[in-house]
């Protein structure tokens, strides 16, 4: 599929016409609290759903309570397997990459600082690294797993923020668009796909083809739980990079929210890394994965960390080694990984679980190893646009 400013364009006026329709309806009737109360405690696939459960709200949970009939569970497994080898890779990349990268969209960077609580940054860091977990688990899409109502509540969660800034005039969407279009849709998709593997990348881990290929796949089928357009969505790595560079070049640049939300994602891990000492590592990273002009845009301070932190591929590759030559080695990393993950999940949580709810209102305040031979090492598409950065 070939991506152009005209087809970007009329992606940019479309939400989900299902969640849309069910939110509307949901609030015409005003029928929220109760839906909310009913399914705080809705938390896993294939419970009965409650009684006194809002008609429309019941047609809906039915209606994607089942994952795509298209759906490849032989490459699902391949991705659950690499999330399992890679898990702390991903983590730090999400963290360190993928989130900064929503930041440098200053349109996306205004939605999160309306959209979410100031007082709780760590909330958006622990429902992407809970969403993720749960999609990695074995049992993701069958009866007793927390994915799939998870996936149902953000896609209402996404609708009923359209609904909230359109009806309180508090987007322009002349200017700006739909909130949370098809456009931002596909562009967060790839973010948390084919960003994550190109931090992978620059990390100097080392990714199978068939490893990188399925851990996109396992985000397109986020993609088509969460509402977005697969007729729209990029089908294969090329397709993305295509996608992204585009979707980059049209809207990336500085934002005074975009840099107010990327000093409280520094300051949330600079709490979570034990002491003083290690503090700067986390501005090194974002600057050593989403380079130095995004990183200017978003104020990430320079720090004699810079230098040190390209030195992390060479321990990495050390470790790779140990992994692939040991069997016992191999054990250990893959737990303490885990472990690891784990750690930084209940911490960003502080011990809770997310609730993803649909909120009333809006305040105004708010501001695995796939043993593959590394000559068949996955490398990141070519750019499709040479002109990069843009400069603005």
């Amino acid at each position: 599929m070939t991506y152009t400013e005209a087809s970007m364009d009329g992606l940019r006026q479309v939400g989900d016409e299902l969640a849309d329709a069910t939110v509307a309806t949901l609030f015409q009737r005003g029928e929220v609290g109760k839906f909310n109360a009913l399914m705080r405690y809705v938390s896993t696939a294939g419970a009965p759903l409650p009684d006194g459960l809002p008609d429309v709200a019941r047609d809906y949970l039915e209606a994607t309570s089942v994952p795509p009939a298209w759906v490849d569970w032989g490459e699902m497994e391949k991705a659950r397997l690499f999330f399992i080898d890679n898990n702390v890779h991903i983590s730090t990349a999400l963290s360190f990459a993928a989130m900064p990268a929503c930041y440098v969209v200053p349109h996306v960077a205004k939605l999160l600082s309306s959209t979410h609580s100031l007082e709780y940054p760590s909330k958006r860091m622990a429902e992407t690294g809970q969403f993720t977990v749960h999609l990695m688990q074995p049992d993701a899409f069958e009866a007793g797993s927390r994915f799939i109502p998870a996936a149902q509540k953000v896609r209402l969660l996404h609708a009923s923020i359209r609904h909230h800034l359109a009806r309180e005039n508090r987007w322009d969407i002349t200017s700006l668009g739909t909130p949370i279009c098809q456009e931002d849709m596909i562009g967060g998709q790839m973010f948390f796909s084919l960003l994550v593997l190109d931090s992978l990348h620059r990390l100097g881990i080392h990714m199978s083809v068939e490893g990188a290929e399925a851990y996109f796949y396992a985000w397109r089928v986020v993609g088509a739980m969460l509402g977005v357009d697969q007729d729209a969505v990029p089908k294969s790595l090329e397709e993305a990079r295509q996608f992204l560079d585009l979707y980059m070049v049209r809207h990336m640049g500085p934002s005074e929210e975009g840099a107010h939300l990327t000093r409280q994602l520094i300051d949330l891990y600079e709490e979570v890394v034990p002491g003083t000492f290690f503090d700067p590592i986390v501005s090194a990273l974002i600057r050593h994965l989403i380079g130095d002009s995004c990183s200017d845009w978003l104020e990430v301070p320079r720090t004699a960390w810079d230098t040190v932190v390209k030195t992390v591929p060479h321990l990495l590759g050390v470790l790779e080694t140990i992994e692939d030559r040991s069997p016992l080695g191999a054990w250990a990393l893959d737990r303490l990984g885990h472990l690891t993950t784990v750690l930084e999940l209940s911490s960003l949580t502080r011990g809770r679980v997310m609730h993803y709810a649909i909120p009333e209102d809006m305040k105004k305040d708010f501001g695995v190893s796939d043993a593959v031979p590394r000559a068949r090492r996955w490398t990141p598409p070519a750019v499709a646009i040479t002109a990069w950065p843009p400069t603005r």
